[in-house]
């Protein structure tokens, strides 16, 4: 088994699920008292969220990055960002280590793809539904069309990610919200919805709503399983 680095605490409610998710999957596939090798560095959200509104990408770069290449001294021989919207920097991380990232986008497209989808809306940070990063990696490598919410609807679903879902916060108000624009984004002809936050599956699971949920986290997780356990 390949030992697996997390870089977390983006929120840490996610990372929660994260762990639960690797763990349960080796312990799937190997039963007994298996589970997986992790070592984890959570950040201090606080200061990542302030530079992400502030636009100073470069800074939450330099930071992760430090902490990638703590992952990897610490033994990590595959690396898992748990985050969509930090997947922003990826590339650069990407660059300044010497094992593999495991990168959300490309773990999201193959499993759309794998259920024939080719249109798909994107809820998520209003960074990762506004900013090119995500939505184009998967129009461009997986040929899927990406479609968002309207401007109001995409204040409505990041506002909730930041003030609510990062914070553990479960609001039913809140997921009728989604629900709402779940079912705009299938009126526009959207196949399923891809869960393009990792705290946003702690809302919304599949029991409701008819359109087909990819939640990123599960997803992400899966893929890392199957890296961990390759040969």
């Amino acid at each position: 088994m390949k030992k697996l680095g997390l870089l977390g605490g983006m929120s840490w409610e996610s990372t929660v699920s994260y762990y639960q998710a690797i763990n349960r999957g080796v312990n799937a596939r190997l039963g007994g008292l298996h589970s997986a090798q992790l070592v984890l560095s959570s950040v201090d959200f606080a200061q990542i969220e302030q530079l992400q509104h502030r636009g100073d990408w470069s800074k939450t770069a330099d930071i992760l990055t430090q902490e990638a290449r703590n992952l990897e001294l610490a033994g990590a021989k595959a690396l898992v960002i748990c985050t969509n919207t930090m997947h922003k920097v990826a590339d650069t991380i990407e660059q300044n280590i010497s094992v593999p990232l495991i990168h959300i986008a490309d773990a999201t497209g193959n499993e759309l793809q794998q259920h024939s989808v080719k249109k798909v809306g994107l809820l998520g940070t209003r960074f990762t539904m506004e900013q090119p990063f995500y939505r184009s990696r998967i129009e461009n490598n997986f040929n899927i069309d990406v479609i968002t919410p309207n401007a109001r609807q995409r204040d409505i679903v990041h506002k909730i990610i930041y003030e609510q879902l990062c914070k553990g916060v479960i609001c039913v108000d809140s997921r009728n919200a989604y629900i709402e624009i779940i079912n705009a984004l299938a009126g526009k002809g959207a196949e399923g919805i891809i869960l393009g936050c990792t705290e946003i599956a702690l809302l919304i699971q599949q029991q409701h709503t008819q359109v087909r949920l990819f939640d990123t986290t599960a997803i992400h997780a899966s893929a890392a399983v199957d890296i961990a356990l390759s040969d």
